[in-house]
């Protein structure tokens, strides 16, 4: 039997509003299967970030079910269970930063949780290791580059031991070398560690990294798949506001001018290798 860690059942989600309450999700069913990278894509407005406040009960259904490791996020006494096995990461690492030294920060989360202080100090060294910030330990997170301060935020949450990370959107505020850490620290973790790891994202570069790929628009999904199999449907991408990653993109635009090209060559050795085979 797979391993299923996160699972909702016919989703929904309203958020309060003046007259008619504003919907948001609408019958979402997922199962996310332990030790996976799964990337969540779509643009501003899908429900992206809706869904992802769901996976750790930061949000709780207007409608159906969601389900971390077989536990109801609806019953209060398995809160805490539940914010133990899936750890969040947001957007904005400042929010997340709350000492004045990195590895005082990172030992914040376990000392709430009560773990003993032997164990918070091997867990600390252990996360900041994993997201390649050991080096960094003493020093004030204001003063590291934004990439670095996401992989603390990172680092803060892995001391907590989940079982799966959600990560919302945690490059949109990084520049490009920034998002190439965190990049690679998610993979390191979830291809040595077995972390599974959901990362919500609007950049489908970021999203074709991943194992398996889910596309919302509007409150629903409209793809499920691995990535090469989902960035073949230019037309479908495109009407729900979203592009293809350049690759795909130039592939089709030569498959509508008449050339026989296949459209899952996602990186550019593959997309080159495809164009070098109908040019010999």
């Amino acid at each position: 039997m797979p391993n299923t860690i996160l699972k909702t059942e016919s989703l929904t989600f309203s958020y309060p509003a003046e007259g008619a309450p504003k919907s948001v999700l609408q019958g979402i069913d997922l199962e996310i299967e332990a030790g996976t990278f799964v990337a969540v894509l779509g643009h501003n407005g899908s429900g992206k970030s809706t869904l992802a406040k769901h996976m750790n009960a930061i949000l709780l259904p207007s409608g159906g079910k969601v389900y971390v490791s077989g536990m109801d996020t609806a019953d209060e006494s398995k809160l805490l269970d539940i914010r133990r096995t899936v750890g969040m990461v947001f957007q904005n690492p400042d929010n997340q930063i709350v000492a004045n030294v990195v590895e005082e920060d990172c030992a914040f989360g376990p000392e709430n949780l009560g773990v003993p202080p032997a164990e918070i100090r091997q867990r600390v060294n252990e996360a900041l290791a994993a997201v390649g910030m050991y080096d960094h330990r003493g020093h004030a997170p204001h003063l590291l580059s934004g990439g670095q301060k996401q992989r603390i935020a990172i680092a803060g949450v892995l001391a907590m031991k989940p079982k799966c990370v959600v990560l919302d959107e945690p490059t949109a505020m990084l520049d490009p070398i920034g998002r190439r850490e965190v990049l690679e620290t998610i993979r390191t973790l979830n291809r040595e560690s077995g972390v599974t790891v959901v990362l919500i994202t609007h950049h489908m570069d970021e999203a074709a990294q991943a194992d398996r790929l889910i596309v919302m628009s509007g409150g629903k999904v409209i793809a499920d798949g691995v990535p090469k199999e989902v960035f073949q449907h230019v037309e479908e991408l495109k009407a729900a506001g979203l592009t293809v990653p350049g690759t795909v993109a130039l592939l089709w635009e030569l498959r509508q001018a008449g050339l026989d090209l296949p459209l899952d060559a996602l990186s550019d050795e593959e997309c080159a290798q495809a164009l070098y085979q109908i040019l010999r």
